[in-house]
């Protein structure tokens, strides 16, 4: 049995890792901004707190004592939020002593079968790009500052099933298609299974 600190437990993809923690009998720290609205799972191996993912005091304090950090934190706005969050988690991580680091990434920055980002492809909706390039901006700041913690950025080859079920499989890809889907529950077990099992590789992962 782990103990994991799983940032941005309360969004979709954030309870779906408590969720599998828990079933695999793990203690979890799910930090989320405002305990009072946090609706994921909570039983006696569940410790909800309060905490900033952008702020490496927060993480320094709330990842201390545990073996890995996933982080599932996302925010649409400031442009800034996926880069401030990067070096918070590097910084604070480094503090607390967690070595491992597992953070939900984006489709968008994945090349497709010609090597084309998903992103730069003709007929992305430009009111994406924003977001999109934030996330790339946070995942340059773990490619070239996160020193020897071990990280790796795990994307969907494609979506989200919004309404997809636990089946208990994936399947890891080469490149980015956007046809393909998994569902939370499912890609739940790949954040898990990569924060169990220290791999030692800095990079994107892409499953389905």
């Amino acid at each position: 049995m782990g103990s994991f600190v799983i940032f941005g437990a309360g969004g979709r993809a954030g309870r779906r890792a408590v969720a599998e923690a828990r079933r695999r009998g793990h203690q979890v720290t799910a930090v989320v901004r405002d305990p009072s609205r946090y609706d994921g799972p909570a039983d006696d191996g569940v410790r909800i707190a309060a905490g900033d993912a952008t702020d490496a005091a927060d993480v320094a304090a709330l990842a201390a004592g545990h073996d890995a950090a996933i982080n599932a934190a996302a925010a649409l706005a400031p442009d800034t939020f996926f880069t401030s969050t990067a070096h918070a988690l590097i910084k604070g991580l480094r503090q607390a002593g967690v070595d491992r680091l597992v953070t939900v990434g984006l489709a968008s920055l994945l090349p497709d079968s010609d090597g084309v980002r998903l992103l730069d492809a003709p007929g992305f909706p430009a009111e994406f790009r924003p977001f999109c390039l934030g996330h790339a901006a946070g995942l340059e700041v773990l490619r070239t500052q996160a020193g020897p913690l071990d990280w790796l950025y795990v994307s969907p080859s494609g979506d989200f099933d919004h309404e997809g079920e636990r089946t208990g499989r994936y399947e890891i890809r080469e490149h980015g298609d956007p046809a393909d889907r998994i569902s939370y529950a499912d890609f739940a077990l790949v954040l898990l299974d990569e924060a169990e099992t220290p791999r030692h590789r800095h990079d994107h992962l892409a499953v389905t």
